[in-house]
């Protein structure tokens, strides 16, 4: 039926229809649709904010990518993102294409799992996401945390639902999940960990009675993503500082954490003077925490050169406190990691900042300046408490029902089933171990991705996808 014959008949009968939301995602018509529903509900929060939603780091990748100056605590390729990405006009740019590429992942991994999914129920699933988990705050950030839940994504779909991409999906999900990989340096390690899973779930399928019964993985996929992710990091790096590295400030954060943890302390008292550490003279004035030591102007890390002038003594302590205390550094990293895997509140540190930030907008984006300041954020008028409360409950009960999902997928034998929600509790280990360990336990690192144990839990299970209104008879792809 025609779409005018279509609104004349619910006219009519005094019902209105909209066709687009009966189709399912394996139709690519419905594919579409769902995207387009998904990225204004990704954008709600910061329509509501009135300006994208701007945090410490904002301002560091402004000035990296608009203002042309390295920094070495900050990755080039989310800078130059924004550069490219028509920062310098609107900010508003960047929010929407962040939306946009979180809408692509999201929907393919929805349309593999469930491909008659009717895009009505799965709008429905776009908006519990938005009102129940933190994933919109983060859409709306100028900050690259977005993307870490896309390379889990990006590398499930390349690994366990290649055939159900077709070619040009397949491509756009490298070169999607590659970009994610490429803009923070810890998104490197997380895909290396998440390839080393499938390689691993490979070899059990081969060496196990139930091999038959498990999906095969694909390794040629996921490892393009991270082999563009690398080419990104590297040559952004050596666009600025014509050298290739992956990173200067990596051992900065560790020292920072261990610096918290009380391991710095141990072997400045241990081995002062004779070790001949700069940080020898500044025993009695180093800051008790990671953030002190960063990020405050009073610390010796700034007096002694900041990112740059310590990367060399702090690369010499952290090896030097490894070697020193391996059994101590052991216990300081699995209790950060547990706390890390734990702490994943909505709202870290999403305030007021134009005591920090108003200099390099004034300076690098003007014409924003005004609005940027009008905006609630800046007001003061967002309130994170009983929103983070609700969000970690939702993630709190969410991990728990991932893991009894898992568990009965396992008993029953259906592996496939399994390997959704297996892969994403992976990526979920794999990212607390490497946030703790690296740079110390911080709400958001955890919250940027817990939002998944819910998508698993609303397309991941077959009896929640059926009472959705999802068909249990596939549909070609439309590929």
């Amino acid at each position: 039926m025609p779409l005018s014959a279509e609104f004349a008949a619910g006219r009519a009968t005094g019902r209105w229809r909209l066709p687009f939301l009966e189709l399912v995602l394996a139709n690519i018509r419905g594919e579409a649709a769902a995207v387009a529903i998904l990225v204004p509900l990704l954008l709600v929060p910061v329509f509501w904010n009135g300006f994208p939603i701007i945090y410490y780091d904002t301002g560091a990748y402004i000035l990296e990518g608009l203002g042309l100056h390295f920094l070495p605590e900050r990755s080039p390729v989310y800078s130059l993102f924004l550069r490219f990405g028509g920062a310098g006009i609107t900010l508003w740019s960047i929010v929407f294409i962040q939306a946009v590429l979180v809408a692509f992942l999201v929907v393919e991994t929805a349309r593999a799992l469930a491909p008659r999914l009717p895009v009505a129920m799965f709008a429905l699933v776009g908006a519990f996401l938005v009102i129940a988990t933190g994933l919109p705050w983060y859409v709306g950030q100028i900050e690259p945390d977005c993307f870490t839940a896309l390379v889990v994504l990006a590398l499930y779909l390349l690994a366990f639902q290649s055939g159900k991409l077709g070619w040009w999906r397949r491509m756009l999900v490298i070169v999607a999940g590659g970009f994610a990989v490429g803009v923070h340096p810890s998104h490197l390690v997380l895909a290396a960990f998440l390839w080393l899973a499938i390689v691993a779930a490979r070899a059990l399928r081969r060496i196990t009675r139930a091999g038959l019964n498990m999906p095969r993985p694909r390794l040629v996929g996921p490892a393009l993503v991270g082999l563009f992710g690398l080419v990104l990091v590297l040559s952004s790096n050596y666009a600025f500082t014509r050298q290739l590295f992956v990173s200067r400030a990596g051992a900065s954060f560790v020292f920072a954490r261990m610096l918290q943890d009380g391991l710095v302390m141990k072997l400045l008292e241990a081995s002062c003077p004779k070790s001949g550490y700069t940080l020898c003279a500044y025993r009695d004035s180093l800051p008790a925490t990671a953030d002190g030591w960063l990020w405050t102007p009073h610390s010796p890390f700034f007096r002694l050169g900041h990112f740059d002038g310590t990367a060399k003594e702090s690369a010499r302590i952290v090896r030097d406190a490894i070697l020193r205390y391996p059994l101590l550094q052991l216990r300081a990293g699995a209790i950060d990691s547990a706390e890390q895997f734990f702490r994943f509140g909505t709202g870290d540190q999403i305030e007021p900042q134009e005591w920090v930030l108003s200099p390099i907008f004034r300076r690098l984006l003007p014409s924003q300046f005004t609005a940027y300041l009008s905006a609630r954020q800046q007001q003061g008028e967002m309130r994170f408490r009983l929103l983070s409360l609700w969000h970690v409950l939702v993630a709190s009960f969410s991990l728990a029902g991932v893991a009894i999902l898992l568990v009965w997928f396992l008993r029953a034998g259906q592996f496939e089933a399994a390997a959704f929600g297996g892969f994403v509790l992976a990526a979920l280990i794999g990212n607390a171990v490497i946030c703790g360990v690296l740079s110390g336990p911080h709400d958001r690192y955890q919250s940027r991705l817990v939002w998944l144990a819910p998508f698993v839990l609303l397309v991941g299970n077959p009896r929640v996808r059926m009472a959705c209104g999802a068909k249990p008879n596939p549909a070609r792809s439309g590929a």
